[in-house]
């Protein structure tokens, strides 16, 4: 069969290429490439940005209280995730995978440029543009990952775990330029940093584009060019008319940031919601398909308990170590932000050793749903640790050694390899084949929920003591990895094809 068509380049990769990295498919290693570059540009910027609103403003920051600032980035990365379904609906029906990618990386690459420019105005439009880009982005090239393996293919799994290990190999590198530039010359040098990373990984992606499978100019389920014109034009007026409420509302003093905190909670509880009811109902899905549908909802939630315990090492676990961890080791000072790379560093050692062992055992390797429910038991791990080192203290002067803060981060890192690759995995395969794209943006509405929820209970940090804050939290995720524990039989039952 052709892997052309009629004045085009290539649509499938060449015949070579299915065991050209590591015994993975070629464009792997392409699309892995440009996650490292999009999570060292993401989590690189995400790492100083609740220090940056925290900073005071003659330092060049925004002035905000820890809880506030902690509030505000959980509600940047709420915004990211729920731009995700708009995303994938993008890529089924309008512009295809590849294309959305690229021009979601073109966004991101905008939005970091105009955080370069120290205006506080510029700051809040360039984190529109990332919002705008990543959820074009991170639901396709997930998908597009899953377009590499066929259904059956005992390497999916460990294709995902590499593939995660590029995206940590970034969430790593990331926090350690921006972290430095930041606390040596500006917020805003570290914003540049991120800006130019994101460049580089559109470079590759455009450069490596004839590895990756199911390319192609167009989208798979395409809409008919009449009702094609009218949902680009309903869009565009949709996003003019949105503006300019929320530019009056914001003028009006109605629309304040706590507000609009509260309502992209609201929008991140009903929307996963209404998604689910809408892919249950279409005529599109086939019976079969809603049946695997079902238990997904549980990883669902497993994904949310998870991701808000995760997400936090980014805000309130920064601002701790900010405040209260050594930031010097054998006499070496650095930036508090620099925490951040230590969970990056550990995915980046230990997803080939998950994926060795998945690849190892092959059939005997722990179900799906198991994977994910261990990695929601570590997440609370990780939080429970925390009790420790900030319990007996007179008052909050003290200064923890910099080994808790890396093993609640060690721990964390484990539970998100055993997490994100088994649940973006079993999200490809459970997928009704006429919302791929889509069903993976839905697993995105997970990490936006999670953001949602995060936003509210963060402004707790501060209020309570912080080994009742983290304490709670923890407990909490342990109980829900123990319920996806005690499912397991049914979830085993339902799941089929996911092992």
């Amino acid at each position: 069969m052709s892997h052309t068509t009629a004045g085009t380049e290539p649509t499938q990769p060449p015949p070579g290429d299915d065991t050209a990295f590591f015994g993975q498919p070629r464009g792997l290693l392409t699309l892995s490439g440009l996650e490292v570059w999009e999570r060292f540009s993401f989590l690189g910027m995400q790492a100083i940005l609740v220090l940056y609103f925290a900073d005071k403003v003659s330092d060049g920051g925004l002035g905000m209280d820890p809880g506030t600032a902690a509030s505000v980035s959980a509600a940047y990365g709420t915004l990211v995730y729920l731009v995700s379904v708009a995303g994938g609906w993008l890529a089924d029906r309008i512009l295809g995978s590849y294309r959305a990618v690229l021009y979601g990386g073109v966004l991101i690459a905008c939005g970091h440029y105009a955080m370069a420019v120290p205006t506080a105005t510029m700051t809040w439009v360039g984190l529109g543009l990332i919002s705008a880009g990543t959820g074009l982005l991170k639901p396709n090239v997930a998908s597009m990952v899953g377009k590499l393996y066929g259904t059956e293919d005992q390497r999916r799994d460990a294709g995902f775990a590499l593939y995660y290990m590029g995206i940590n190999i970034g969430a790593f590198a990331g926090p350690l330029i921006t972290g430095w530039l930041g606390e040596h010359a500006s917020w805003h040098w570290g914003f540049s940093a991120a800006a130019f990373g994101m460049t580089l990984g559109l470079i590759q992606y455009v450069l490596g584009r004839r590895h990756l499978a199911g390319r192609r100019h167009g989208a798979e389920y395409a809409l008919a060019p009449g009702p094609m014109r009218r949902a680009v034009r309903l869009m565009v007026v949709g996003a003019v008319v949105v503006a300019a409420v929320a530019t009056a509302l914001a003028l009006a003093g109605w629309l304040t940031m706590d507000r609009f905190v509260d309502v992209l909670t609201v929008v991140s509880v009903i929307a996963p919601v209404v998604y689910f009811v809408v892919m249950f109902r279409s005529p599109r899905v086939t019976a079969e398909e809603r049946g695997r549908l079902r238990p997904y909802v549980v990883l669902f939630l497993a994904s949310v308990v998870f991701n808000f315990i995760l997400f936090q090492a980014y805000s309130t676990m920064i601002l701790l170590a900010s405040t209260n961890a050594r930031t010097e080791i054998f006499g070496f000072h650095f930036p508090a932000s620099w925490y951040a790379s230590a969970l990056g560093a550990f995915e980046v050692a230990l997803a080939p050793v998950v994926a060795a062992v998945w690849a190892r055992m092959g059939p005997r390797q722990p179900h799906a749903s198991n994977k994910i429910a261990i990695g929601v038991i570590l997440g609370g791990l990780s939080f429970i640790l925390m009790v420790l080192p900030t319990s007996g203290h007179a008052d909050d002067t003290y200064k923890m050694a910099a080994w808790w803060i890396v093993g609640s981060y060690l721990l964390l890192g484990l539970g998100d390899i055993l997490v994100e690759t088994s649940g973006m995995s079993a999200t490809t395969k459970l997928a009704p084949k006429a919302f791929a794209s889509q069903t993976m943006a839905l697993w995105f509405l997970s990490l936006a929920l999670a953001n949602g929820i995060q936003s509210q209970i963060v402004k707790l940090y501060g209020e309570v003591s912080n080994p009742a804050y983290f304490g709670v939290n923890g407990a909490i995720a342990v109980a829900a990895g123990v319920a996806v524990i005690a499912a397991a039989p049914w979830l085993k039952r339902t799941m089929h094809p996911v092992h």
